[in-house]
């Protein structure tokens, strides 16, 4: 069940304790991210998506090391992790592992874990659903190689990456290719981990039925809570963002990842005062200002995952919603970027 998750979350003290693994200090990444040393505080430590990013940007800044993440990532101990990824280092095996990994993400920070699963692979593509900006890829590396150390320390067996795709340009350092044991693709279209689905049903030797029984209700509780806390229709805006490439969702598939029927989810959303097609239009809208944002993006992608048919159509909608054109709205967007 999907869940709306705000954007201000608990910077991870794993974040924190693998910065001194590298040799770096919480003051000198903040005060390169030009943030105040408050957001490091041991306990308070909230930060937004964009705070986030720069503290990984600043990371890689003040190290200088292209292979911080992946540093980071292998070096952080089980129990320095949160109770939500500790639960799947104790899972059934790695397909478990990953599920409960998904599922209870959002507990920690607005993150989507999209895990796609066919006859020879497994794509995981992690999605923070406040962005507003690429990736940091010191943060990508070290999200990459968390999971596939789940797989390694979970079945005690070298778990290697059928591919890595990278959004970013080569970089000819080598240190990918050494840790993933797997061919790195730079200048991708997305960033992806992509597994051997064979590797799935590895067991795991930290397999521990007495802790996820623990575990497991006080993590659905959270989720419940977190659930509860947001309206319906935020919680609806939330699934559509993550259904809507390359379709149009239907109100059933909606009602489906909220665990309710067709017609109690209708009248929910009439109850909150809006309806099923202005929520969508919504989400439509906030997305095609986000991704005209992104200069590598062309207008007919944009259209597919906004759910269109083809382009003329998007277009026809676009004029209709802001009185201008995607490529006008564009341009208008870099000029106000460039003032800045």
């Amino acid at each position: 069940m999907s869940v709306h998750v705000p954007d201000r979350f608990k910077a991870a003290n794993a974040f924190w304790i693998g910065l001194g693994k590298i040799g770096l200090t919480p003051a000198a990444v903040l005060n390169q991210a030009r943030l105040p040393l408050t957001v490091y505080d041991g306990k308070k430590n909230l930060v937004t998506t964009a705070q986030f990013f720069a503290l990984w940007r600043a990371v890689g800044e003040v190290s200088g090391d292209p292979a911080a993440g992946l540093k980071i990532a292998t070096q952080i101990d089980v129990g320095n992790r949160p109770p939500s990824t500790m639960a799947a280092y104790y899972a059934r095996d790695y397909r478990d592992a990953l599920t409960r990994l998904a599922r209870f993400k959002q507990l920690c920070s607005p993150e989507e874990l999209q895990i796609k699963v066919s006859e020879d692979e497994c794509v995981i593509e992690p999605v923070w659903l406040h962005a507003q900006e690429e990736t940091p890829p010191l943060l990508t590396d070290a999200a990459f190689v968390s999971f596939v150390e789940l797989g390694r320390r979970g079945t005690g067996h070298l778990v290697t990456a059928k591919r890595v795709e990278l959004k970013r340009s080569a970089e000819a350092t080598g240190f990918h290719e050494a840790y993933f044991k797997g061919p790195i693709t730079f200048g991708a279209r997305r960033n992806a981990l992509v597994l051997h689905a064979t590797d799935l049903d590895r067991p795991f030797l930290t397999y521990n039925a007495e802790l996820l029984d623990m575990l497991n209700p006080q993590l659905e509780r959270a989720l419940e809570e977190r659930r509860a806390q947001s309206s319906i229709s935020e919680q609806v805006k939330w699934i559509l963002k993550r259904l809507l490439a390359g379709s149009r969702p239907e109100i059933a598939a909606v009602a489906r990842e909220l665990g309710l029927s067709d017609r109690t989810l209708q009248r929910r959303i009439i109850d909150d005062g809006a309806t099923f097609r202005q929520l969508l239009l919504e989400v439509r809208q906030e997305l095609a200002h986000e991704y005209l944002n992104r200069p590598g993006m062309d207008v007919t992608e944009v259209a597919f995952l906004l759910g269109y048919e083809d382009s003329n159509s998007f277009y026809r909608a676009f004029r209709t919603w802001e009185g201008t054109t995607p490529s006008q709205l564009r341009a208008a967007l870099r000029r106000s970027e460039t003032r800045q």
